[in-house]
């Protein structure tokens, strides 16, 4: 069997099992999420969800979908960091929890996203790294993946005088690479093998440490929160932390 064959076939086994989990999670998750919505809506003013403008397959745009978890006239940096104060009561445990990224699942039935791939990005940041992007953009980004894990703390090291600076000099192009690498080995094992370091991470609640070279994946023994110049010296090993919108 050729390489194109192979490949066609895995994209086929990942769209079918994408489709299917999500369409099982969102059927057994549908009381949790009118509640989380209702919680939304309770606290502050505006709906419960938010639309994230996102360049997907092939510089496609579409909306990536969020709980809402700042005011609905909130302004300011599009990216967060750890007590952010823009947040509301609900928004603040939905982005502790990861719970926002839930309404993403529609993303996934609708084909926009998959289960695992690289983290969407703002088209502006992608206007950045076109090069980078060229090789990304090739599969559909996806809920979890390997910049996702490497990277599920990223408001805990972003510079907060300067955070969109910060993370185009220094997170970005560390996450692109970890992305371009995973695009390259894209296969229906290498999922599901993201998937249960993904569950681990949120069953354990400890983080993943991604090595950079192979993209191996195991948990991460020293401690979680480090001081920022300390994660970025040891970045080139194993990485550490993610982007978050309203």
């Amino acid at each position: 069997m050729n390489s194109a064959v192979r490949t066609r076939r895995s994209e086929a086994a990942i769209r079918t099992f994408d489709v299917c989990v999500a369409a099982v999670l969102l059927a057994l998750l549908t009381p949790a999420l009118i509640l989380l919505a209702a919680a939304i809506a309770i606290d502050s003013p505006g709906g419960a969800i938010y639309r994230c403008r996102r360049i997907g397959r092939d510089g496609k745009p579409f909306d990536m979908l969020k709980f809402r978890k700042m005011p609905a006239d909130a302004r300011g940096p599009a990216l967060t960091v750890v007590g952010d104060g823009r947040f509301t009561r609900v928004g603040e445990l939905l982005a502790r929890l990861k719970l926002d990224e839930l309404p993403q699942l529609w993303n996934v039935l609708r084909g926009e996203m998959s289960l695992v791939g690289p983290r969407p990005e703002d088209p502006e940041f992608v206007a950045l790294f076109r090069d980078e992007f060229a090789v990304i953009l090739t599969i559909p980004p996806g809920v979890t993946g390997l910049s996702q894990l490497a990277y599920a703390r990223e408001g805990e090291i972003l510079d907060p005088t300067d955070r969109a600076a910060d993370y185009v000099g220094r997170v970005l192009p560390q996450k692109l690479w970890l992305d371009e690498l995973y695009a390259e080995r894209r296969r229906f094992r290498t999922n599901l093998q993201i998937l249960f370091w993904t569950a681990s991470t949120v069953v354990l609640r400890r983080p993943v440490s991604v090595n950079r070279a192979t993209g191996a994946l195991t948990l991460r023994r020293r401690p979680a929160v480090a001081e920022r110049d300390a994660t970025a010296n040891a970045v080139s090993a194993d990485v550490a932390v993610l982007t978050v919108d309203r």
